[in-house]
């Protein structure tokens, strides 16, 4: 594996569905000119190619295969590539969820894992109202909670239990880039 620049922030971050990921990731590429580089993205560039929808279910199913014949950590791999080539100071990486997807990671210097935590239903709103997947604005909260039992769901709050910061995102935008601006001044050490 190519060695990867000290300086470079990588920060990983995880929680659960519409919790606020993309929205800090955002937030983070406007401000500090960070590059985002998503986990989904393969997910999302594979069932492109194959004209297949891209459902919370679909991407499901392709992860669960790709990782059981191309190894576990397949995404986990492809994605710590994207970002040693990275050429930007702070890399984002929104939507981890799983073990595997950190493995790799976890090696490179200056990796920081986020929790963004938000209520159950305010994830529910969020969802039906941004439709970031073609099902998303109809789904029912019986729908949302089956979602929340999918394979590449389930292990969010383990692996959220070992970040470094946690983010309550149950406010307002504002709020929320309160804490993200505390915590970006942390990472790099900026006084106040």
């Amino acid at each position: 594996m190519k060695k990867i620049k000290k300086k470079k922030i990588i920060i990983g971050l995880v929680g659960e569905i519409a919790s606020g990921k993309d929205t800090m990731a955002d937030y983070l590429e406007k401000k500090y000119n960070s590059q985002t580089i998503s986990l989904s993205k393969p997910l999302r560039d594979i069932l492109d190619r194959l004209y297949l929808s891209q459902t919370r279910k679909n991407m499901s199913d392709l992860g669960i295969f790709l990782r059981k014949n191309f190894g576990k950590d397949i995404l986990g791999r492809t994605i710590t590539k994207e970002v040693i080539i990275s050429k930007k100071p702070i890399v984002c990486l929104p939507n981890i969820r799983l073990d595997s997807d950190i493995v790799q990671l976890k090696k490179l210097p200056n990796f920081i894992l986020v929790h963004i935590d938000t209520n159950a239903k305010t994830r529910h709103k969020r969802l039906t109202k941004r439709s970031q997947n073609p099902d998303d604005k109809t789904k029912t909260w019986l729908q949302f909670i089956k979602d929340s039992k999918m394979v590449a769901e389930r292990k969010i709050r383990v692996i959220a239990k070992r970040a470094k910061y946690k983010i309550d995102n149950n406010g307002t935008h504002k709020e929320l880039h309160t804490q993200i601006d505390d915590i970006m001044n942390k990472i790099l050490n900026i006084k106040k």
